[in-house]
């Protein structure tokens, strides 16, 4: 399978930063993984390096493939405004990353999981494609028979964040994909600029 299913502390501490989320193993060894440790002489990166570790820290902390991200970028590119600020958009609409902010789960690869075993519904139709792009107004929710999982209600009941561009009723277990989030509201430490010059060469 394409997709990484290894270890996730290590790639954090390959970033220097718990992408995936609240993580103690990264808390306690926030450095590179290697032999050396913390003790390594790290030169200094080269421009091309810096471009590049952005571009991975997207792809894994969005759980984003190559081929796909590519073909996002030519979607940015296409489209107007920032081709930086549009990547970061499309990977913010997509439905693994919306169930994901909502807390219907604690991880995206855990939201990517509940889409693909059909567990949520898009303005009440069953999809099960992660990847599926929302639309300003669009209506996501769980599924009725899979209101009552422990896995989702544990997570909403955890789940303390607040985002601006959706709304979220946890009674109905179901929120509005309000509008497209502009890049001042996306949380997410990405220099999407490193990636566009990346993509540019």
């Amino acid at each position: 399978m394409a997709r990484y299913t290894g270890p996730k502390t290590k790639i954090a501490r390959k970033f220097g930063e718990a992408i995936f989320g609240e993580d103690k193993s990264f808390e306690k060894r926030n450095y590179p993984p290697g032999q050396h440790g913390n003790t390594r002489r790290r030169g200094k990166k080269s421009e091309y390096a810096i471009q590049l570790m952005e571009k991975q820290k997207a792809k894994y902390t969005y759980g984003i493939l190559e081929r796909q991200f590519r073909n996002m970028f030519k979607k940015a590119t296409a489209a107007s405004g920032l081709t930086g600020e549009v990547l970061l958009q499309l990977c913010e609409s997509r439905l693994d990353n919306v169930v994901y902010r909502m807390g219907i789960s604690p991880s995206r690869s855990g939201a990517r999981q509940l889409v693909s075993h059909r567990h949520i519904t898009v303005n009440g139709k069953l999809v099960n494609i992660p990847s599926y792009s929302l639309k300003a107004g669009d209506v996501v929710a769980v599924r009725e028979k899979s209101k009552s999982l422990e896995t989702i209600e544990r997570s909403l009941s955890n789940s303390s964040h607040v985002y601006e561009w959706i709304t979220w009723n946890n009674d109905t277990k179901e929120g509005t994909y309000v509008s497209i989030p502009a890049r001042i509201q996306i949380p997410e430490n990405i220099n999407e600029q490193f990636i566009v010059e990346l993509y540019s060469k």
